[in-house]
């Protein structure tokens, strides 16, 4: 295998790669921006070739991408993943940069494409959400990522690419984005602050960061492993346990302003994956509960107070 890499340095990419080199088996290449900004992945790119590249700009890496000739593309990188950017118009602007990716590493010998969708592709679910559940996107981020799906999906198709599109619920742990809920909150209680929050009634599916990185490689080394796959734990417990989780691990006797946040008009009250899918198709299962992935991310944010 001859694995190209996009995402690397973000937070699921840089578990997928360090997942990659653990396991061997294969040669790796990923397309950074500014690897030297890359701080989750600076001990992680020994034996890694690195294309110092913009995807936007496809000049800058279709001739290394020629020359590397992968055999496998796992699309991880997305531009404008936090929220204030969910309704971004530029998210478009995704969508063509990973079929152009996507045809040129095709014309470079690559016969498998894994990508990283969302559950935002489903919009709002009463129920538990399965690969067959109405795709209803009501954000230009849920819609940009189900376009790349639908388009890549047939350009795999009319080129006999196998094509694995990884819908992602909430994912959480070590190196996360700190704007992200289970960073925000354990940072505000390790510096004894009191955090705002809604009455957290939700119900909300998250899953340890490297058991999705397994999810993913998974996928990558089962060629059988094909279509849209749910990636999640599939469970969603209220959002007040996983809060009280946090607080247990820091401290219990720490205040929490529950129901200081007002719920949005446009909440969304459940999340959870159906992942029957992917376990059958792949022999991957979540390895990693919500007490033991809580511990390990308040002990990393214990010893890397900066991030």
């Amino acid at each position: 295998m001859r694995i190209l890499l996009t995402g690397a340095s973000g937070f699921l990419g840089s578990h997928v790669l360090r997942n990659l080199r653990a396991a061997g088996g294969g040669d790796v290449a990923v397309i950074l921006r500014e690897p030297r900004g890359a701080w989750r992945i600076a001990d992680a790119l020994e034996g890694v070739r690195v294309i110092r590249a913009d995807l936007a700009d496809e000049a800058s890496f279709a001739t290394a991408v020629g020359e590397f000739a992968p055999t496998h593309v796992l699309h991880l990188a997305w531009d404008g993943v936090g929220g204030r950017n969910r309704n971004n118009p530029a998210q478009h602007r995704n969508v063509g940069q990973a079929l152009r990716l996507l045809e040129i590493a095709m014309a470079a010998g690559a016969r498998d494409f894994i990508g990283l969708g969302s559950q935002a592709e489903y919009g709002p679910c009463a129920q538990r959400i399965g690969e067959s559940t109405p795709t209803r996107p009501t954000t230009m981020y849920g819609a940009s990522k189900l376009a790349t799906c639908l388009l890549a999906e047939r350009l795999c198709a009319l080129n006999d690419v196998r094509f694995a599109w990884l819908r992602l619920f909430s994912s959480y742990g070590p190196r996360d984005n700190p704007e992200w809920m289970i960073p925000y909150l354990t940072r505000m209680l390790l510096r004894r602050e009191r955090p705002a929050v809604t009455a957290a009634e939700q119900r909300w599916d998250y899953i340890y960061v490297e058991d999705a990185a397994e999810a993913v490689t998974a996928v990558a080394r089962t060629p059988a492993a094909e279509g849209v796959f749910n990636l999640g734990s599939g469970s969603a417990p209220p959002l007040r346990d996983v809060i009280e989780s946090i607080r247990r691990q820091v401290d219990p006797s720490l205040p929490i302003g529950y129901g200081e946040v007002p719920y949005r008009p446009d909440q969304v009250m459940r999340l959870e994956a159906n992942i029957g899918r992917l376990a059958a198709s792949t022999g991957w299962k979540p390895r990693t509960g919500l007490v033991q992935g809580i511990r390990n991310t308040v002990n990393w944010y214990r010893e890397h107070a900066e991030h």
